[in-house]
């Protein structure tokens, strides 16, 4: 029997040189971040997908290194993401040792020092407390924001304006912030990779506050880690535009955008809907109105492709279960009831579908949907009642529950597990959206 040669050492052979070689070009495709046409890749549990050289799973979508490499960090959030990678010392020092646990669930500690920590800084009042005021509300939460996340440098950012004519009576054209990683979709329409999907995001806040300031890093994350171009909308905020105003200016977006597809440089036929809080209130709405025999639905347009909701507010009625998390984790139930008063001030409504897609009489036909929730979140339990309604109506979910994490987590880059929770399920929408296409009947 012949033995198969052994390479001279210091010296690879001509096989492990062709397959070091190989190694390197698919590591060199990682880092790129090169997004392509979807190609199956057979691995025995399924398919994965395959992003113009990187699997759309692991290293090829989330790489920690380059993450780093492209977060400028503002010098106050720097130094908050120093303090709360410290948690265990910080709570000593608060006299805050004990781990807070409600229903069985453990409270991160890093959300834990934070929200010890900020009860003894002075402060704005925050929606719920007296005096309340939406102007300065919408400045504070400004403020918060921009010390909260690190922000991505190799994403290309630019602005729009929806024309008049395509917004809502009343509207007077609507702003928009639109998103895309560097070298994603450059050369499309040459042949070198299909066109991107989009997602339509709207940003949270009650209806009453939060802008595309507040809520850009988080939308230069997503853009980043999902592979798609992401619109921001700022659509009007109540109490000044209460409902329907947001909703008119939500559907009106959504559908600009897919017209406007060939001048996006967008997939037409790809364009998804996402928010958190609020802004995941406007995206099941949405989803819901403009799907296939929805009030809104046009014959020549399809709905979402894809939903994605972070901690939705989706109903107007307050679960009587979410008062055990309803007064010490950011999001309270005073908060709750003044930013529905200034959004709904009628309460006739609160049960339209158009509000409280939870108490919609049937789902069935919208988008797959990315159901995000946490743990210490009054929202938690209409989040996971919405996921369940969805299922239960034959809708694909995708439910991720953070147990550990607190309202508004997807804003809070400067927590190291909240920033690695949002880049999971930025992840997780891009590979919502860059789905393979159904296959027609018959096929196969």
């Amino acid at each position: 029997m012949r033995s198969q040669p052994s390479a001279t050492p210091g010296r690879p052979s001509a096989a492990s040189g062709a397959a070091n070689k190989t190694v390197a070009k698919q590591s060199a495709a990682s880092r790129s971040g090169v997004v392509g046409t979807p190609t199956p890749v057979p691995d025995g549990r399924g398919e994965r997908w395959r992003l113009g050289g990187p699997r759309w799973a692991g290293r090829g979508v989330h790489d920690r290194r380059r993450q780093r490499a492209a977060e400028h960090w503002p010098p106050l959030a720097r130094f908050n993401a120093w303090l709360f990678r410290h948690p265990e010392t910080l709570l000593t020092l608060l006299g805050q040792r004990r781990p807070v646990e409600i229903d069985g669930r453990v409270l991160n500690r890093s959300i834990q020092a934070m929200l010890a920590f900020t009860n003894r800084v002075p402060r704005m009042p925050l929606a719920g407390e007296e005096p309340f005021d939406p102007v300065a509300a919408r400045r504070s939460l400004l403020r918060m924001a921009l010390i909260a996340m690190p922000v991505r440098t190799d994403v290309y950012v630019t602005g729009r304006t929806v024309p008049a004519a395509e917004t809502p009576e009343g509207s007077g054209g609507m702003a928009v912030r639109i998103y895309r990683r560097f070298g994603s979709g450059v050369g499309a329409g040459a042949g070198l990779g299909r066109k991107l999907p989009a997602i339509v995001y709207f940003h949270g806040g009650g209806w009453v506050s939060g802008d595309l300031r507040t809520h850009d890093a988080s939308c230069r994350l997503l853009a980043a880690a999902s592979g798609c171009q992401v619109v921001a909308v700022d659509y009007r905020l109540a109490p000044e535009h209460p409902y329907p105003a947001a909703v008119d200016d939500a559907v009106a977006a959504f559908r600009w955008v897919q017209r406007s597809a060939e001048d996006l440089g967008i997939d037409a036929d790809r364009v998804g809907v996402m928010g958190d809080s609020a802004g995941g209130n406007l995206a099941a709405v949405v989803s819901l109105l403009t799907r296939p025999g929805g009030e809104r639905a046009e014959s020549d347009r399809p709905g979402p492709w894809a939903q994605g909701l972070i901690y939705p507010a989706v109903s107007a009625r307050i679960h009587p279960s979410s008062e055990a998390v309803s007064e010490s984790f950011f999001l309270t139930t005073a908060g709750m009831v003044l930013m529905r008063s200034l959004y709904l001030p009628d309460e006739a409504v609160w049960d339209d579908p158009s509000v409280s897609p939870l108490l919609a009489p049937e789902v069935a036909g919208v988008a797959p949907a990315l159901v995000v929730t946490a743990g210490f979140d009054p929202l938690r339990f209409d989040g996971d009642a919405y996921a369940g309604k969805l299922a239960d109506a034959g809708v694909t979910v995708e439910h991720r529950r953070y147990d550990d994490q607190i309202h508004g987590f997807f804003g809070m880059g400067i927590l190291a597990d909240s920033l690695a929770c949002s880049v999971e399920v930025c992840d997780a929408m891009g590979r919502l959206m860059h789905r393979p296409e159904p296959a027609p009947p018959g096929a196969g």
